[in-house]
């Protein structure tokens, strides 16, 4: 079986026609070197190759890979291939796409000295430690072979788009989640007058308690409610109850999903766990 050259992109990427699959990109190196369309090339010489079934996302990527440097194409597959044997998850294809753009920008605003801000690092850090894991040897393999550091702000930012691929979610979606855990975080220590410090345990808690109960109202599961419990802590600390009721709601409003009751009562008893914290602390 044979692959077509279709259209070469640069010395190490073409456009083929597949057998199988149709239209197919592959990245090696020098694939594209002296070949023009209608080269056959025989398929057990392809060592990378993926598949843009989207017909738009062929396009994009089309019109996207003459715009960076072949040397950041194949940092980037080389990122990729490391994600997929790290994870095991086959990832959505988009990420090509996605993540060949969002360095080539990182980087051309590193040249222009322009620094973004990730207001959610610490949420996603804590948030999604397996993805930020691989963010972080993909920042550092950029580091090796282009001579850039991007950063801690961009390990955050790669670390979304490394969990949009592996969970198949629409990057802006994994992205507001993030935002409104930063925001129910910002709430509870407004409310406390308490900056909870972000590699403490008790911040660690916080957050994963808020990612699993966003999970959970997303897929609209139902938490088993526990009556006795629900009016002890509204007796014994009302304050830290009526937070939990104004975070629930906030949650229900940005997601468009109902909150069961239940959810209230568990989120209290985090909230009370931090207010006695901060108590203690003010007390040395």
């Amino acid at each position: 079986m044979n692959l077509k050259v279709a259209k070469v992109l640069n010395n190490n990427v073409i456009i083929g026609t597949h057998p199988e699959h149709e239209e197919v990109v592959v990245i090696g190196k020098g694939i594209g070197f002296h070949r023009k369309s209608g080269d056959i090339i025989p398929l057990q010489t392809v060592e990378k190759m993926f598949i843009l079934t989207n017909q738009e996302e062929q396009e994009q990527y089309k019109q996207l890979i003459p715009r960076v440097s072949e040397k950041l194409i194949e940092t980037i597959n080389d990122i990729i291939l490391y994600i997929t044997s790290e994870s095991n998850v086959k990832l959505n294809e988009h990420i090509h796409i996605a993540l060949t753009d969002h360095i080539a920008f990182a980087l051309k605003r590193m040249e222009q000295g322009i620094v973004l801000h990730n207001p959610f690092l610490y949420e996603t850090k804590e948030i999604y430690p397996v993805e930020y894991r691989l963010a972080s040897y993909a920042i550092n393999l950029i580091k090796e072979r282009l001579g850039v550091d991007l950063g801690e702000e961009e390990v955050g930012f790669v670390a979304l788009h490394i969990y949009s691929a592996m969970t198949n979610q629409n990057l802006s979606e994994v992205q507001q989640h993030s935002k409104l855990i930063a925001d129910l975080v910002s709430i509870v220590e407004d409310k406390l007058d308490y900056q909870i410090p972000r590699h403490s345990l008790d911040y660690s808690r916080l957050v994963t308690h808020l990612r699993f109960a966003i999970e959970r109202i997303k897929r609209g599961e139902e938490v088993a409610e526990v009556q006795k419990l629900d009016s002890l802590l509204s007796k014994e600390y009302p304050e830290m109850y009526s937070l939990s009721w104004t975070l629930t709601k906030v949650m229900e409003k940005r997601m468009k999903h109902a909150v069961y009751a239940a959810e209230v009562s568990y989120l209290a008893l985090h909230l009370q766990r931090l207010s006695q914290k901060k108590e203690q602390e003010s007390k040395k």
